[in-house]
């Protein structure tokens, strides 16, 4: 029996040539991507690269302000714990984000290091520490005397252990979505803003025709269903409540004219792991010092919801840089943005086929942390849909047993 190890190895190591199911021998497969962000988009992708006949649409566009891969940037680390999957999936991630970036000289990957900072419960950090290296990738422990040192602008006080990531860093998000589109047409595929008749009707064995908001429909030989936050209510039936919107909060604040202690030069992103997990980005394409808190907020409408900060937000935030930041302490609010996660109950991705219909596939579960996996996803997803791989367990329906109607709180560890 192959371990869960062997599945995401295999599935992430098979060759770019296009490799066709069983059932379709004479003619590429067509297929429907449905969400242009991180999982649609370059599942769509590596799809097209591998000879399908792909067409994705997205209701709003790439990257547009209601997705969970919208906004300016997200952070890209391989430091997960003892969830040792993820450190595989985020180590293919950033070997493909350095190979997309050397192709198309764009900049998306912004390799400035990541820096964790661990409270009095370190067992995250000391689990990282050995997972990360084995996939390859480098990691530093450093004393907090020693961080210090390195890194002046913050303030250590409060922090047991430290680590410190140098291939890791910050992704443009909202530009690299756009552009993952803009390869899709150019390697072949098809892209169309559209909406789908919510909610999807699956039945019968087998999925045909998938009916838009406008009264067409498309036809295809299978379907990707990479809906982020509307995973539920596309499918309340075998989704529902599994996947969770929840408000996420993200500020952006002004640093000193001519400063350079807050740019990506001086400063690596960082994740400050305390009784909250508080992470943030210098530079920030030009944006301002991002601060953000990771712990979920509460349920959130991704179509109608309102996405004005809080009051309570900001000041929260606030009270993180005087403390850990103290030259930052007065700094103005530049920006703000409500973006939301698309919580799983166990914050684990789903990748699985619909019960009802074997070329139907539901691909979601970011749970604030897949942006990055994107590329890698993609491969592993595009694998699945054409015969050639299997999700891990991990990833299966399955686990959830009949929970649809549950509500999803997140596992703080993602």
């Amino acid at each position: 029996m192959p371990s869960r190890r062997d599945l995401l190895k295999a599935s992430l190591s098979l060759p770019m040539t296009a490799v066709l199911s069983r059932r379709v021998l004479t003619q590429a497969p067509r297929i429907v991507v449905v969400g242009a962000g991180a999982f649609g988009g370059w599942t769509a992708l590596e799809l097209a690269r591998r000879g399908a006949r792909v067409t994705l649409i997205d209701a709003w566009g790439p990257g547009n302000v209601r997705a969970s891969s919208g906004g300016e940037t997200r952070i890209i680390r391989a430091g997960y714990g003892t969830r040792s999957i993820y450190t595989r999936l985020a180590a293919r991630a950033l070997q493909l984000w350095r190979a997309h970036d050397e192709r198309w000289q764009r900049g998306f990957f912004r390799r400035i290091g990541a820096l964790w900072m661990f409270g009095r419960d370190d067992s995250f950090g000391r689990a990282s520490a050995s997972a990360v290296p084995a996939e390859g990738l480098p990691i530093e422990a450093l004393t907090p005397s020693a961080a210090a040192r390195r890194f002046p602008q913050i303030n250590f006080s409060g922090v047991s252990s430290v680590l410190f990531e140098p291939e890791a860093g910050y992704l443009l998000a909202r530009r690299a979505c756009e552009h993952v589109v803009e390869r899709v047409v150019a390697e072949g595929g098809e892209y169309r803003q559209a909406a789908v008749a919510s909610p999807v009707r699956v039945g019968g064995g087998r999925f045909a025709s998938l009916p838009l908001a406008d009264g067409t429909a498309l036809s295809s030989d299978a379907f990707v269903f990479a809906g982020g936050p509307w995973l539920g209510a596309l499918f309340p039936d075998v989704i529902g409540r599994l996947v969770t919107p929840t408000r996420q909060e993200v500020y952006y604040f002004g640093t000193p004219a001519g400063d350079d202690r807050f740019l990506d030069a001086r400063l690596p992103a960082w994740v400050d792991f305390g009784e909250r997990v508080i992470y943030g980005a210098p530079g920030n394409a030009n944006r301002g010092f991002k601060v953000a808190d990771d712990t979920a907020g509460p349920p959130f409408d991704p179509t109608s919801g309102d996405r004005n900060a809080t009051a309570s937000g900001v000041k929260s935030a606030r009270a993180f840089l005087k403390r850990r930041f103290p030259a930052l302490a007065d700094a103005p609010l530049v920006g703000a943005e409500v973006c939301q996660y698309e919580a799983s109950p166990d914050s684990d991705f789903i990748v699985d086929t619909h019960p009802a219909a074997a070329n139907v596939w539901i691909v979601g579960g970011g749970s604030g942390h897949g942006f990055k996996m994107g590329p890698a996803l993609g491969e592993l997803v595009a694998s699945c849909v054409l015969g050639q791989a299997i999700p891990d367990p991990i990833f299966r329906l399955a686990r959830f047993g009949s929970r649809a109607k549950s509500p999803a709180p997140r596992k703080k560890w993602s």
